[in-house]
């Protein structure tokens, strides 16, 4: 019982972090590694655990959702889903301590990224004399490569897109967030449709089961949550979100 009700709590933060800023599967995957689950199971499991919450976060913002940089948010979505697939099945081929040592840079440089992002993008449009913004192509180029990483490994995706967007659309944390979490729920629903037939996440459904349900009533509570907040204090948590998954991962490491 102690057990599930750490797997409970872990997963309902997990979904109220990810609504709100990112970075719930570093509150899932320790989780369940610490319950027993080998790292390779735990990883899979909390990618498929996840999904009902990211899904339900998802449908809390979909009036919302504001396209890219000229791509749509079908192309968007089907790219997302495309990389994650592809991480996916790279996650099972390789160890996953493979990519855990470049996690912590990667999230400090995207952390620095999402504070900065707008000052660079507009210190940029001002050097160049003219706005800067990411082609439809690259912003689906960029956004293939971390759905990629998103299924291999997904620590943090979420903050990883929106420091990609604030620099290269010059998009403000607050208003790109709804698009934010659509994507993670594709890039989760993607790599669950792969996992679920090749991982041996279901060999322990109790714990999975305990996990999707509190990551599910999380993410319904985290959106609409994020959906009441003034613009500067979701600013304000989504930067403190990076900044403490990225110390938590470097402490980690």
């Amino acid at each position: 019982m102690p057990e599930m009700m750490l797997v409970l709590l872990a997963g309902a933060g997990a979904g109220v972090l990810n609504a709100i800023g990112g970075g719930g599967k570093f509150v899932a995957l320790p989780a369940l590694i610490a319950v027993g689950l080998p790292p390779v199971t735990a990883n899979a499991s909390s990618t498929i655990a996840l999904v009902p919450g990211a899904v339900v976060s998802a449908s809390v913002y979909r009036r919302e959702i504001i396209p890219l940089g000229g791509a749509s948010t079908r192309a968007l979505t089907a790219i997302s889903m495309a990389g994650s697939s592809v991480g996916a099945g790279l996650m099972l081929a390789l160890p996953a301590a493979l990519f855990e040592a470049a996690v912590p840079w990667l999230l400090a440089f995207a952390t620095l990224l999402l504070a900065f992002g707008g000052r660079l993008s507009r210190a940029l449009s001002g050097a160049l004399g003219r706005p800067v913004g990411m082609s439809s192509r690259a912003v689906l180029i960029g956004q293939f490569l971390l759905a990629i990483y998103g299924g291999y490994f997904g620590g943090a995706v979420g903050i990883m897109m929106l420091a990609l967007w604030s620099v290269g659309l010059g998009l403000d944390a607050a208003v790109s967030n709804p698009m934010r979490v659509t994507q993670l729920a594709a890039i989760y629903v993607a790599a669950t449709a792969l996992l679920l037939i090749t991982s041996d996440a279901l060999g322990s459904p109790l714990i999975l089961a305990t996990m999707l349900v509190g990551a599910a009533v999380g993410g319904f509570g985290g959106a609409h949550l994020a959906r009441r907040l003034p613009a500067w204090l979701l600013r304000g948590l989504l930067l403190t979100t990076a900044g403490t998954t990225t110390i938590l991962y470097f402490l980690r490491s």
